[in-house]
């Protein structure tokens, strides 16, 4: 069955082609397993539940019948503005219009939420841009640039909310320097949520074509129930596909977890358990829930353009499982530094077991992708990350809510955790406070960051390691819970290349040198593994040694060896003491860079004309030693081995490869995304 919706229709009809129905609501609430539901371009202003799921073989789909025209958003027009004195204007909104959920009565918060400043869900726009909450009138009278965003003149476009009991309503006012709001394109979020169904297992569902944006989306960490504007809300088989996603709160798109009865935001709420300990009892609970590969996840995300949400493009725990996330374009994520907490980035996933990332591209987003917590069977291939980090060179201090950023952040897991053919460009690629992680065929142009940091709970006295779980291989199912040894990481064929680093990040490098979670290092190369064993060393610990007696011994929470080869180094990088074939070019000035022109970017770099003879080996799953605490291979998520001869692009390596991402030197004229 096919269904139409028009928004544009003179009444509301039926769902035929010639009598099509006004919302798209009218169409989620009947369409039924292998329907399809056809949207003309047009605005909707609602949010859609959809009643029913489909199934593998007859998905419902909805579609926008011409690509990003058919536009939900969560927010409506916000007009009456009367001016109270220069530019500062008021307006009054009648709560009735909210329902059970006032956006301005509530606050952005939970497990992880630093609260720097009082946030509300909702947030004003002024031509489709969200404007600057603050704490008090007098900072929408006199605003003053906020240093911390990416955007320092629009700080200046600010808002004040409170409420008036007396006639229930919400009073906004806002100052909107010199333009009249009354002439302008001025909304304001109403709802929390655009697409998204109320019940749990509502199935294979496609959604392809939208523009999605403005929800008064709440945040979302691994201990609560995490919705986004787009989320399947604990379902199985979901396709999101060619959508326009931006202005989320906080989350664009939550492949997120369920809400947990006596367990959702237990940190916050009663303080006595620790975040780390209720997360554990998180993916404990899902279990007896029901949470298995059969049930939950195997999502698909491509082709959509995420930007501008508070929290992330893409969040999830526990309900991301076994999915693909790939060729999207994710970026200036948590730009506006006005929402701070360790949940942030253009990605953030807990427990992205058998989780693809391929071929997107992200870029000026705080974090590239966190992969925090079982980060097992996770590959993150053919992706190109630039420009994560803090914008601005200006002094570390309270206005720097989140850190440095990075590319990619790993953290506490146990692999395996495959990372290949990426090009890495920020000051800071990789954060590796983990474990069970295989670089090959990357170009890495950034410093490897927390080697060896970053596991603990952070107690200023005493001992707090964080055991995490690891799981049956391709399962959700929990083999074990084990703290971080560190090590137990494999460095094949990459190249690394050392940036100038900025003077502000040696400034954060020095800042950080007693930090327990983050020593800011911008200084590429595997040099951060020099104090590592190799697997000879590390192996030496137990021979003869039976594993009997009372005997106590330091060799089962020691440093995890690891192992290098085929690596190349350039302007200064530094390869690990224990590298016996680093190639370590002293001569040459490498230069690297990208180009953007009419939105399509090319790698601008002369490191292929010195690149050395000698030839790398062509890699395979056999190569790479097994992920040490999961007992698991860098194999694909059905359990068949890999073999690295794919590059980049998806063109085929010869049996003797170059280092790095791309199979030959001609490959650097072709456009990257």
């Amino acid at each position: 069955m096919i269904y139409y919706v028009n928004a544009n229709a003179g009444n509301e009809g039926d769902g035929t082609q010639n009598n099509p129905f006004k919302k798209i609501q009218s169409a989620a609430d009947i369409a039924k397993a292998g329907d399809e539901i056809l949207v003309a371009p047009g605005l909707y202003r609602e949010y859609v539940n959809p009643k029913n799921g489909g199934t593998q073989d007859k998905p419902i789909i909805y579609r926008s019948t011409e690509p990003l025209k058919a536009h939900i958003t969560a927010a409506e027009k916000l007009s009456s503005w009367k001016k109270v004195d220069g530019d500062v204007w008021v307006t009054r909104i009648s709560n009735s219009i909210f329902g059970d959920y006032n956006p301005y009565t509530t606050l952005v918060e939970g497990d992880w939420f630093i609260k720097y400043f009082i946030a509300h869900t909702g947030d004003i726009f002024l031509n489709e841009k969200s404007m600057y909450e603050v704490q008090k009138i007098e900072d929408v009278k006199k605003p003053v640039v906020y240093k911390a965003s990416w955007d320092p003149d629009f700080t200046l476009y600010t808002w004040y909310t409170e409420q008036n009991t007396d006639t229930n309503e919400t009073v906004i006012y806002a100052n909107f320097n010199g333009l009249d709001p009354n002439k302008e394109n001025v909304e304001f979020s109403v709802r929390k949520e655009c697409f998204m169904p109320q019940n749990y297992h509502t199935d294979y569902i496609t959604l392809s074509g939208f523009t999605v944006s403005k929800a008064a989306t709440q945040w979302a960490p691994p201990t609560a129930w995490q919705d986004g504007m787009i989320a399947p809300n604990w379902a199985k088989g979901w396709v999101i596909e060619d959508c326009h996603i931006y202005e989320a709160k906080t989350n664009g798109i939550s492949l997120g977890k369920y809400f947990q009865e006596g367990n959702n935001n237990k940190w916050l709420k009663e303080q006595y358990k620790d975040g780390a300990q209720t997360q554990r009892d998180c993916v404990c609970i899902a279990q007896i829930d029901g949470w298995s590969k059969e049930t939950i996840g195997s999502h698909t995300v491509r082709r959509c353009h995420i930007h501008n949400c508070g929290q992330c493009g893409i969040v999830g725990h526990l309900g991301g499982v076994f999915s693909l996330i790939e060729n999207n374009h994710i970026h200036h994520i948590n730009n506006k530094q006005n929402l701070a907490g360790a949940e942030i980035g253009g990605i953030k996933m807990h427990a992205a077991i058998d989780v693809i990332y391929r071929r997107n591209h992200i870029h000026h987003c705080t974090r590239g992708i966190w992969l925090d917590w079982q980060a097992q069977g996770t590959r993150v291939t053919q992706n190109f990350f630039h420009d994560n980090n803090l914008p601005f060179d200006y002094n570390m201090n309270k206005e720097s809510l989140v850190g440095g950023g990075e590319d990619l952040f790993i953290e506490v897991s146990h692999g395996p955790t495959l990372v290949d053919n990426n090009i890495f460009l920020s000051d800071r690629a990789l954060k590796l406070a983990t474990q069970g992680v295989a670089c090959v065929h990357n170009i890495i142009a950034g410093g490897f960051v927390s080697v060896g940091r970053g596991t603990n709970n952070g107690t200023p006295h005493i001992p707090s390691a964080r055991f995490t779980p690891y799981h049956y291989p391709h399962s959700t199912l929990v083999r074990g819970f084990m703290t971080i040894l560190h090590g137990d990481d494999k460095f094949f064929n990459n190249i690394f290349i050392q940036q100038k680093p900025r003077p502000f990040m040696k400034k954060c490098m020095a800042h950080s040198r007693k930090n327990e979670w983050d020593d800011s290092n911008v200084f590429a190369g595997t040099f951060k593994f020099n104090d590592y064993p190799t697997f000879s060393e590390w192996n030496k610990q137990f021979e003869g040694y039976c594993g009997m007696g009372s005997v106590t011994t330091d060799r089962y929470y020691d440093k995890l060896p690891v192992w290098a080869g085929g690596n190349l180094y350039f302007n200064g990088a530094k390869p690990m003491k224990k590298e016996t074939d680093a190639y370590v070019d002293t001569k040459n000035e490498i230069t690297i860079s990208y180009r953007e022109e009419n939105g399509k970017f090319t790698l601008q770099t002369n490191v292929y004309d010195f690149i050395p003879e000698t030839k790398c080996s062509l890699l395979k799953t056999k190569d790479l030693v097994r992920a040490f605490e999961p007992e698991e291979n860098y194999e694909n998520p059905d359990g068949s081995p890999i073999v690295f001869d794919t590059d980049f692009f998806g063109n085929k390596r010869n049996t003797t490869p170059v280092a790095g991402p791309f199979a030959s030197k001609d490959e650097l004229k072709t456009e990257l995304f």
